[in-house]
């Protein structure tokens, strides 16, 4: 038996709504892509202090993460899972001060988990651009941004851990212009639909 129903599929009743969220907060969506852009862009011209940035911001993240989930798990110390759940909080507190004490030990480690991430957002990138073009929505970027993602994750393997203190904000700010422009471009097609239906 073949089928010929696409790999993602959305629902029509999901699809309208979707559809009419974007109609009516397009100006949210042209605003969140405009931002996205021009923080790309900052990202671009400033790599190494954006792979700094990034790297210090998922240090802190984790330090408060693991003293939030630790002090949650201590007040239920009956609970099952707790000395697991209590490591997984003391383990997540040590990577954000690792991250946070030694700064260039956590470029080469988030070099790689960037890669694993690029390659994960290229696939869905893909599969989403697939599903726009059935829905008839604009869908070149995305699979372009796709794409881009793909061939990002093979530049940041070939240079590791050369490249690893710059090529996180390069290549972040290169990933947001990416993701911005459909945004734009989606808010743009859903103002026109709206102006031709008024």
């Amino acid at each position: 038996m073949s089928s010929t129903q696409p790999l993602l599929t959305i629902g029509e009743p999901l699809a309208d709504t979707i559809q009419a969220n974007l109609n009516e907060h397009w100006k949210l969506y042209l605003g969140s892509g405009i931002l996205m852009v021009l923080l790309g862009v900052a990202a671009i011209l400033l790599p190494i202090i954006s792979t700094l940035e990034i790297e210090m911001l998922i240090g802190w993240l984790l330090i408060l993460g693991g003293v939030f989930r630790s002090l949650t798990v201590l007040k239920r110390r009956h609970v099952a899972g707790f000395g697991m759940s209590l490591l997984s909080g003391i383990l997540s507190i040590c990577l954000g001060l690792i991250l946070v004490g030694r700064p260039l030990q956590g470029m080469l480690t988030l070099t790689i988990l960037l890669t694993v991430f690029f390659v994960i957002e290229g696939v869905s990138a893909v599969l989403v651009a697939l599903e726009e073009r059935r829905q008839r929505h604009p869908w070149g970027w995305t699979l372009f941004n796709g794409i881009i993602d793909g061939l990002l994750a093979c530049l940041i393997w070939q240079g590791w851990p050369n490249d690893a203190t710059w090529i996180i904000g390069l290549y972040v700010g290169i990933n947001m212009i990416f993701l911005g422009f459909p945004l734009i471009l989606l808010a743009l097609a859903a103002r026109r639909a709206q102006t031709r239906s008024a």
